[in-house]
């Protein structure tokens, strides 16, 4: 896992394509990242991170975001920007492949060159991203990119790693869907820095914006109060006003010093992530270990994690895991 690691002949070839600018560079080491190989690139690269504005695109299925990431897409190289794009697709629980098809709403940038698409399959990994999906965003930043959007999987109100992960979250939601319901859970609020309410033609769209606002107004924010703008992503309608939304809170973080804490808050995820992942496969094959010896014996579940506990701190080899079968709280509710 050591940043430090000796570059393999393959990597040095990798890492001469990435400074040089190629975004096949940039492909091959988000690969190697996905395949669990990338800590050496990481460490060649990582301390050129942390430049880019880094939003975040989440809400429930079906509500438009992609659509929604294309069009902010279009609004930073409008400016002139560079842009990465992470779009995370759901995977089989079976099979673990995926569809990737959030790429086929991103075709209108396939063919520029300062527009990088890369789609990942969750495979597993809670929180609605990939579990390379960190990697990939410091990948993206470090080769220069100046905006990176990344688009979860649709998720639910438990699902909120994408707040870790970038600076500026938006919360996409449509009208007549129940989705304010959803709001009431602190997951979900808790995540947004902006409210999008997308498809503005919808019937039931002022009624969302009502709730919305009501559910604000029982809130006391401290710092950034999140904002809420309407959309209709596939028109065009309100990206104007979103991107300028973006753009104010990205200001907000800049002066107010917030955005080093996310950044060191999404550095620890990262770390955090990173060993549980070396931890998990460990924790998995003494599991089985422990279900294979007399149940009688191990007692109830809590005597066995306890001994399981204990083997962990006395230092268990690194054994295969058997195969699998198929920020801070931003706001409180007032009086309370």
């Amino acid at each position: 896992m050591s940043g430090s690691a000796q570059l393999s002949d393959g990597d040095a070839a990798i890492l001469r394509m990435f400074e040089a600018g190629s975004p096949r560079g940039l492909a091959r080491a988000i690969s190697r990242a996905e395949g669990g190989e990338g800590a050496a690139l990481m460490g060649r690269v990582f301390e050129r991170a942390g430049r880019a504005m880094t939003v975040g695109v989440t809400g429930p299925p079906g509500v438009g975001k992609s659509t929604l990431s294309s069009a902010l897409v279009t609004m930073a190289r409008r400016r002139g920007q560079s842009v990465g794009v992470v779009s995370v697709d759901p995977s089989s629980p079976f099979s673990r492949g995926a569809i990737l098809g959030d790429r086929i709403r991103l075709s209108d940038h396939f063919t520029d060159p300062e527009v990088f698409i890369r789609s990942m399959a969750s495979r597993g990994h809670l929180g609605g991203l990939a579990g390379a999906t960190g990697d990939a965003v410091a990948f993206m930043d470090a080769f220069g990119k100046d905006v990176i959007v990344v688009e979860t999987v649709g998720v639910g109100q438990s699902e909120i790693e994408i707040a870790e992960l970038t600076d500026t979250t938006l919360v996409v939601l449509q009208p007549g869907s129940g989705d304010a319901v959803q709001l009431l859970k602190a997951g979900i609020l808790e995540v947004a820095d902006i409210f999008v309410v997308n498809k503005a033609d919808h019937p039931m769209a002022l009624q969302l914006r009502r709730e919305i606002r009501n559910m604000l107004e029982m809130l006391t924010f401290t710092g950034w109060r999140p904002e809420l703008i309407v959309t209709e992503a596939r028109a065009g309608t309100g990206v104007e006003a979103l991107w300028a939304g973006i753009e104010r809170h990205a200001e907000f973080l800049r002066t107010s010093g917030e955005l080093e804490f996310r950044r060191r808050a999404a550095f620890a995820h990262r770390v955090r992530a990173l060993v549980l992942g070396e931890l998990e496969p460990r924790i998995e094959s003494q599991i089985a270990h422990l279900v294979r010896e007399d149940a009688a014996a191990l007692g109830d579940p809590y005597v066995a994690a306890a001994t399981l506990l204990a083997r962990l701190e006395q230092g268990v080899p690194r054994e295969a895991a058997p195969p699998s079968p198929a920020r801070k709280p931003a706001a409180v509710v007032k009086g309370l």
